[in-house]
């Protein structure tokens, strides 16, 4: 079989090894523009998006992608390459895999080399909607006031330099000024990101960024919806040796492969004040209100992913499967979404939260996926505010259980003091990794050095119920060489 590169003339073989787009990609209307095109979005926004215009023809919701970071350079230049078509291999251990080549991305803009390009597609009355996965980090948001962070680098930087950006929010100012003069008309920013009401929190970011713009925000109040969304799919960092495998069976190079499991959801408020493609067709939920399944998939799945990140990384796994199939590690995790986590939920309307919770466990232990805990890790500063401390500062409004998320954020305190376990190292991968670090070292000498950092923890600090806990679990293990033990003493503790 000959070597190939996937690209249009791939499209045209005769006998494809792979499931490929049926329909005319050159047909295709750029509609969506999306923000941050990593995997996750390639393995879930533009893979819905691709199965729709298969389905029904939807030849108007073409995407065109936007990279803004520097890194993005790599991809972007890969995508063009191979035409912008790019491979999902679904993988399961009870399955065969799943692959299909996805076409519904049509264009890619790298901002950096090409802001103008940018502007330009903001302002294209045919885009109708752009969808974002920027990461949690990606939105500036001061973590204790809920506030945009006026005072980081690049919030000030675009401040002063509105030609040449750096952060979306100085992207969309520079193209919505011109939508609004051209009269593009409406907008929907439809954020993706794992952030409990994304939307609200878009919404509110861009309105304080374009303060100084009194017009441009009275504009984007009457003509751009943000929805609230909930997405799920487990899709980890693809490896050398995942494009080596897929090399070996269809002998197809492709340099922008995802992988990822088959479980999959999209929940979406219905507000799209421009249209919108027809995406429950292929599954997507829409509803009114989408806040209650947001905290339940943030504080259970997301949750339960730093949980095992940090106390497996202590235990000296590298996989979030090897944590996952530990049975002292699942047990601990399903004690957490138990007794934790599970009583400050609020009812989810068509959902058995007995049965989401067992299929999260389920999940978790897929041995192909091979999710490194270093992933989980990474950009926790920003994660553990949406992930973890709504259940802690939930169960201190109720006087519940706090022992679990306790020895979870003191295990994320000796992650960050001690890179290193049985031989294995890692990298503190985090925006604030340098503060961490010196205020992990700090907890040696003053227990609570760590709940001082107010960016991440607010004011944690100031509830004795939690610190007594979380003193004691940080005195273990900083004292013990057994992690294992300390973990297995916090098995059985539902009440304080």
């Amino acid at each position: 079989m000959k070597t190939q590169l996937l690209n249009n003339a791939y499209l045209r073989t005769t006998s494809p090894s792979v499931q490929l787009p049926e329909y005319e990609r050159d047909k295709l209307n750029i509609g969506i523009l999306h923000i941050g095109v990593g995997a996750f979005h390639r393995s879930h926004q533009a893979l819905y998006t691709n199965e729709l215009i298969e389905k029904i023809n939807a030849l108007s919701w073409g995407i065109c992608g936007i990279g803004l970071l520097p890194a993005d350079k790599e991809l972007f230049l890969a995508l063009k390459k191979q035409d912008y078509l790019y491979t999902v291999q679904v993988k399961e251990p009870a399955e065969t895999s799943n692959t299909v080549v996805v076409g519904s991305m049509r264009e890619y803009i790298f901002g950096p080399d090409d802001p103008e390009s940018v502007f330009k597609k903001i302002a294209d009355p045919k885009v109708k909607i752009i969808t974002l996965t920027i990461t949690e980090g990606g939105y500036s948001c001061n973590q204790t006031t809920g506030e945009l962070d006026n005072k980081a680098p690049n919030i000030q930087y675009d401040l002063q330099n509105p030609g040449m950006p750096k952060t979306v929010y100085g992207y969309l100012r520079k193209g919505l000024i011109r939508r609004m003069k051209n009269e593009g008309g409406p907008l929907t920013i439809l954020s993706c990101d794992n952030i409990q009401h994304n939307g609200d929190m878009m919404s509110r970011m861009l309105l304080s960024f374009l303060s100084t713009d009194k017009p441009l925000q009275d504009w984007v109040q009457e003509n751009i919806t943000f929805p609230n969304c909930m997405v799920d799919r487990i899709t980890p960092i693809t490896t050398p040796e995942d494009r080596q495998l897929f090399y070996d069976s269809f002998q197809l190079i492709d340099h922008c492969l995802v992988v990822c499991e088959s479980f999959r959801q999209w929940i979406i408020e219905d507000k799209f004040i421009s249209g919108r493609p027809e995406w429950e067709k292929v599954g997507v939920q829409f509803v009114d209100d989408v806040g209650s399944y947001e905290k339940m998939k943030l504080q259970l799945l997301n949750a339960g992913h730093s949980v095992l990140g940090f106390l497996g990384s202590l235990c000296g796994y590298i996989y979030v499967h090897e944590a996952a199939q530990d049975e002292l590690l699942s047990q601990f995790l399903k004690g957490f979404m138990d007794y934790e986590v599970t009583p400050v939920l609020d009812p989810v309307p068509g959902i058995d939260l007995e049965k989401y919770k067992k299929t999260v466990l389920e999940r978790f232990t897929n041995p192909f996926i091979k999710d490194q805990l270093r992933r989980i890790c990474l950009e926790s500063s920003a994660k553990i505010p949406k992930f973890i401390l709504p259940t802690i500062n939930n169960q201190l409004e109720k006087g519940g259980s706090l022992h679990r998320s306790a020895l979870v954020v003191a295990a994320w305190c000796v992650y960050c003091m001690r890179p290193e376990i049985n031989g294995k190292k890692w990298i503190i991968e985090d925006v604030m990794a340098k503060e961490l670090q010196e205020k992990a070292l700090e907890s040696r000498k003053n227990r609570l050095a760590f709940l001082k950092i107010t960016a991440v923890f607010g004011n944690l600090i100031e509830e004795e119920r939690f610190t007594i806990i979380y003193e004691q679990a940080l005195d273990q293990l900083l004292n013990s060489k057994n992690v294992r033990e300390i973990i297995a003493a916090r098995i059985g503790s539902e009440s304080d």
